[in-house]
C-alpha cells in the first residue's frame, strides 16, 4: 500500500525536471508574456520527455505513475520559476476518458495523447452567466441521428487554441426535466484539427498569460461516438478529474511559494541597506517564517490529498482544503517576496512580478477561496448550505 511520505520525494524525477527548466530561464518566460505567446519550446520539451503522460497507464503508452509523481513534476516545474499552466491539463483532462471511455476510445486516443501526437489541453466547462454553478450551464447537446448538435458558449477555455482536442460538457436533458440539476449533463470529446464548422474560439487577453478563450458553439457537430461515458452523466464523470486537477495546481502553488522563499532569503543575505544586510531585520526574517511554516503545513494536506486519489478513497475535501492551503501559502509567500525585493520587484527583469501575477489565479482557479470554504462547512461540518 502507498504511504505518505516526506521530504523530497521522487528524487529521480525532481532531477531530471530541474534540467529540463534551466534552459528555460526568466528572459524566455518574459518574452513569451511580453509577446502574449504560447511557450512552445517549453511544452516541447516536456513533451518529449513523456512527463505529460505521466498518469496514463503503460498499457497505452504513459508512464502509469501515481498522482503525487505527477504533483512533483509540476511542483517542481514552478518552484525553478517556469510555469505548468500551459501543459498541466495534458496530464488530467484525460483521466474522464481515461476512467470512463470505452476501451475503443481510449485504444483510439490515449497512445498518441501520451507520445504528444495529439494535445488534450481544453476543457470547456464554465460558461459566463453560470460561474462555478456548473448544474446552471446553458450550453446544450441534442441528438441529430448519429450524432449530436452543440450550441451555447464556453468561457476561461484555457489553451483552446493549442489544442487537438477538446472536452465539452453540455446539457443533454434540460434541467426542469432532471431529478437533480447535477442530472442531465454529458461529456463529449471533440476533434479540433480539421477546423470543424460550427465553432469560434476568440483569446481573451488578461493580467497573465494563461492562453484563455472563450468558445462559440453554433450547432457543432459531434459524432455520437464521441459521447464519453453515459449520457446525462457528465457531471460525475468529471468530478474524480476536479480532484485531481485541484491536487495538481495544489502543487502548482506550492512550488510557488518555494519559488518566493528561496528568492528572497537568497536576495534578504545579499542585500544590503544602512550598512548590514536586510535578511537582519525582523520585519523581513517574520513574514518569511510564516510563510514557510504556512507552505509545510499545505504540503502535508497536499500529500495526503494525493494519497488518497492514488488509492482510490473518497478525497474531495481532502482536495480542495489542498488547494485552499497552498494558494493562501503561495500568496503570502509572494507577498512576503515582494517587499523584500521592494522597488524591485516591479522590475519584470527579475521575475517576481510575472510569478507575483500567475501565483494570484490559484486563490480564484480552478475554484475559489470561498467556494471551499463553503464546501468544507456543508459537506464536512455539515452545516446548511449558502449556496
Amino acid at each position: 500500500m502507498t504511504t505518505l511520505t516526506l521530504g523530497d520525494d521522487w528524487p529521480e524525477l525532481r532531477e531530471s525536471v530541474e534540467r529540463i527548466c534551466v534552459s528555460f530561464p526568466d528572459p524566455y518566460w518574459q518574452k513569451c508574456d511580453e509577446d502574449r505567446a504560447y511557450p512552445q519550446d517549453f511544452i516541447s520539451a516536456l513533451t518529449a520527455s513523456g512527463f505529460l503522460a505521466c498518469l496514463i497507464p503503460t498499457k497505452f503508452g504513459g508512464a502509469g505513475l501515481p498522482l503525487r509523481a505527477a504533483a512533483v513534476i509540476v511542483e517542481t516545474i514552478h518552484r525553478t520559476g517556469c510555469s505548468a499552466a500551459a501543459c498541466h491539463a495534458q496530464m488530467y483532462t484525460m483521466g474522464t476518458l481515461l476512467r470512463h471511455g470505452t476501451e475503443e476510445q481510449k485504444a483510439r486516443y490515449l497512445p498518441d495523447i501520451a507520445n504528444g501526437k495529439l494535445r488534450l489541453q481544453a476543457f470547456g466547462i464554465t460558461e459566463p452567466t453560470s460561474g462555478s454553478d456548473t448544474s446552471k450551464i446553458s450550453t446544450k447537446a441534442v441528438r441529430h441521428g448519429s450524432s449530436y448538435l452543440i450550441s451555447g458558449q464556453k468561457i476561461w477555455t484555457s489553451r483552446a487554441l493549442y489544442s487537438d482536442l477538446m472536452l465539452i460538457l453540455a446539457r443533454t436533458t434540460l434541467i426542469e426535466e432532471c431529478t437533480k440539476r447535477t442530472d442531465g449533463l454529458s461529456v463529449f470529446l471533440a476533434d479540433l484539427r480539421a477546423q470543424p464548422k460550427g465553432i469560434e474560439i476568440r483569446p481573451l487577453k488578461t493580467m497573465i498569460n494563461h492562453n484563455t478563450t472563450e468558445v462559440f458553439f453554433d450547432d457543432f457537430e459531434i459524432q455520437a461516438e464521441n459521447l464519453i461515458g453515459i449520457e446525462g452523466n457528465g457531471f460525475y464523470h468529471i468530478l474524480d478529474g476536479m480532484n485531481a486537477e485541484r491536487i495538481l495546481l495544489s502543487s502548482e502553488a506550492l512550488g510557488d511559494g518555494r519559488y518566493f522563499i528561496e528568492r528572497a532569503s537568497e536576495y534578504a543575505c545579499q542585500r544590503e541597506v544602512f550598512g548590514r544586510s536586510i535578511g537582519e531585520n525582523q520585519a523581513i526574517q517574520f513574514p518569511l517564517a510564516q510563510a514557510y511554516a504556512n507552505l509545510e503545513a499545505a504540503d502535508l494536506m497536499a500529500r495526503k490529498a494525493a494519497l488518497l486519489f492514488d488509492q482510490n478513497q473518497p478525497c474531495g475535501g481532502e482536495a480542495n482544503i489542498a488547494k485552499l492551503l497552498s494558494s493562501e501559502a503561495a500568496w503570502a509567500a509572494g507577498e512576503a517576496c515582494f517587499q523584500t525585493f521592494g522597488g524591485y520587484a516591479f522590475a519584470s527583469e527579475y521575475g517576481i512580478e510575472r510569478k507575483w501575477r500567475e501565483c494570484r489565479l490559484f486563490r480564484t482557479a480552478p475554484i475559489s477561496t470561498n467556494m471551499v470554504l463553503g464546501f468544507i462547512a456543508t459537506h464536512i461540518l455539515g452545516l446548511p448550505k449558502s449556496y
